[in-house]
């Protein structure tokens, strides 16, 4: 895909590129990481109490980029570059200075970066591989940490595997303690074989969900804590053909799963029973526009920490749209529609403090802050946006005080 390195907001529009064509040219090289500290960090080292860092990847620019924000004024300031490395997503440690960078290169790898809180500077600390057999383009989708941040999902979109490694008291990663296989594909000609997505662990702790976008299921792995290991197998959800799974959240009754589907741009209420393992279907809208015509892609999903409002982004009309959950069966209602501030909302993060919605546009290259209003749960964009190559994730670093 060939793009400037900034274009206004709406100056593209058109269909959101397959994951595998965009790693086809990346593929072949993996960009060795360097601690890096753009003169801008390097010119304003003092710390700033109460700021927080975000960090961003960026997609086929083999960087991670940071920011500075401040949750008081809703100012982001840019540190540039921070790590010379292929991000096709970022995850922060949620108490520890640890950033874990996953690359699109084949192998699966993931490597760990320890943060300076001062600077916002990284300085790498490991680097594993997840891929006992290199399995070609398209490298690693997705990357998190369970409720206990002590085991790291990982979700392997080029070999449709999902893998999980133990996380040290430190931050810092063990060996591979598990790696299962999907299997299928689907009608769409993204969906050849398996590819997941996304991995989450259920509130009981004792099962996975594995999204796959090229089988069209969600895949239900039993999950030990004591190993942090997926099994091989225990049942699956099919969604419809061609509806590509890329997101699921759960609702914090436990008892709803939402699931956001990429090629059909819907979102699924599912019911989740923890004593059986089972997802049932309960409910199916639409993230699109009424009237909606051409490319149609969903991408990132999120709950609200109180439950009441679920957001998702949609790529082919550059929306966001929040939803009203009911807090008893998380059924939901849309609540509103509105643009996300530039072009491919490729994902978006709520901060921690519930306030602040921070959204990578990726085709458009930048970062845009909304506000959120902690009732209704609406967004308003702020206006605030920060220029970033080809932003793909966010992920927010809490300032220590």
């Amino acid at each position: 895909m060939n793009e400037p390195p900034h274009v206004s907001a709406g100056a593209i529009r058109g269909e959101a590129p397959s994951r595998r064509t965009l790693l086809a040219a990346i593929a072949a090289s993996t960009a060795t990481a360097v601690p890096l500290l753009s003169s801008t960090a390097a010119a304003s080292p003092a710390r700033h109490p109460g700021h927080d860092l975000l960090y961003i990847g960026t997609w086929g620019k083999n960087q991670v980029h940071a920011l500075r924000f401040d949750p008081v004024r809703g100012t982001m300031n840019p540190l540039g570059a921070v790590a010379e490395v292929s991000s096709n997503w970022v995850a922060v440690h949620p108490t520890r200075p640890v950033l874990y960078v996953a690359g699109a290169e084949p192998g699966g790898f993931i490597r760990t970066y320890r943060i300076d809180d001062t600077s916002g500077a990284l300085r790498r600390t490991g680097e594993i591989e997840t891929e006992a057999v290199p399995g070609g383009s398209g490298g690693l989708s997705y990357i998190g940490l369970n409720a206990d941040a002590d085991t790291l999902l990982i979700a392997d979109f080029a070999t449709g595997s999902a893998a999980t490694v133990p996380v040290r008291p430190n931050g810092e990663l063990g060996p591979v303690a598990s790696s299962v296989q999907n299997t299928g594909s689907g009608p769409n000609p993204r969906q050849a074989g398996p590819h997941t997505h996304h991995v989450v662990i259920d509130p009981s702790r004792r099962f996975a969900l594995v999204a796959d976008f090229g089988a069209d299921r969600v895949f239900i792995r039993h999950y030990d804590r004591a190993t942090h290991q997926l099994s091989d197998g225990h049942r699956s959800y099919a969604t419809a053909p061609g509806s590509g799974p890329r997101r699921l959240a759960f609702h914090p009754n436990r008892q709803s799963v939402y699931l956001l589907n990429e090629l059909t741009a819907d979102i699924e209420v599912l019911q989740w029973d923890a004593r059986q393992g089972s997802l049932t279907p309960r409910q199916l809208l639409t993230t699109n526009a009424q009237g909606h015509t051409g490319t149609t892609s969903a991408a990132e999903l999120a709950v609200s920490d109180d439950g009441r409002h679920v957001y998702t982004s949609n790529r082919g009309d550059n929306t966001l749209v929040v939803f009203e959950a009911d807090p008893r069966t998380g059924l939901l209602t849309e609540a509103q529609r509105l643009p996300c501030g530039g072009v491919t909302p490729w994902s978006f993060s709520l901060h921690p403090g519930g306030r602040w919605l921070f959204v990578a546009n990726k085709a458009s290259a930048t970062v845009n802050l909304f506000r959120v209003d902690p009732r209704s749960g609406h967004l308003t964009d702020t206006g605030t946006a920060v220029d970033i190559p080809d932003p793909d994730c966010i992920s927010v670093r809490m300032a220590r005080h």
